[in-house]
């Protein structure tokens, strides 16, 4: 057996431990539909065998928006909770609205705060918004995320009109397209998921 096979198999985890993926709420907006559509979405990933979920909500973070490399103590107690959390999930999924034709502020504040964390790691993105959905905050996310070395999923889940597609209790009122597109998603994110955590424990990321 060769060294690079030995190391993988060494270093490999079971095919059947589940990917910690990180739900991302973009939205700190006042009456946001933010919620409605992270538990629609969380409603599905949880039920997926292979994933385990940590929502991180940008609206419950109080993250300075000036970027430092001496933030205040304060600053880098919060700093430090969400870079661990970060920093230990094998994959991502943004929640998005659109704004101005593309993502929220507080959201690339976020992304910006870090580096390391969001590397050699799968995004997948679920949007929402007016006649586009959230497809053009989706697409200006992307180049976003290849610059910090990530890998986005090619297929998304997105809601037109979204406020018209929910009832009052937060239930799609025609679910069988969203729901096929989510299991897309959700099983895109997976094989990423797993194929990069593998490569990083065998070979460490360098980028």
């Amino acid at each position: 057996m060769d060294l690079i096979t030995a190391e993988s198999t060494a270093t490999a985890l079971p095919a059947t431990t589940p990917l910690k993926v990180a739900v991302i709420l973009a939205s700190n907006r006042e009456g946001r539909f933010a919620p409605v559509i992270a538990d629609w979405f969380l409603a599905h990933a949880d039920a997926h065998p292979a994933i385990g979920t940590d929502v991180v909500d940008v609206a419950a973070l109080d993250l300075p928006t000036a970027l430092s490399y001496r933030p205040e103590p304060g600053a880098r107690e919060v700093l430090a909770g969400v870079s661990a959390r970060l920093a230990e999930a094998d994959a991502f999924v943004v929640v998005t609205p659109e704004y101005n034709h593309s993502y929220p502020a507080p959201l690339k504040n976020l992304i910006d705060w870090h580096r390391d964390e969001w590397q050699a790691k799968p995004v997948a993105f679920v949007s929402y918004g007016g006649v586009s959905g959230g497809l053009r905050a989706v697409e200006h996310l992307r180049q976003v995320f290849a610059e910090l070395h990530s890998v986005s999923i090619r297929d998304t889940v997105s809601f037109h009109n979204a406020g018209a597609q929910f009832d009052d209790e937060g239930r799609h009122r025609d679910p069988a397209g969203p729901d096929a597109a989510v299991k897309t998603l959700l099983d895109q994110l997976v094989w990423w998921g797993r194929a990069l955590r593998d490569a990083k424990r065998a070979h460490p990321y360098g980028g």
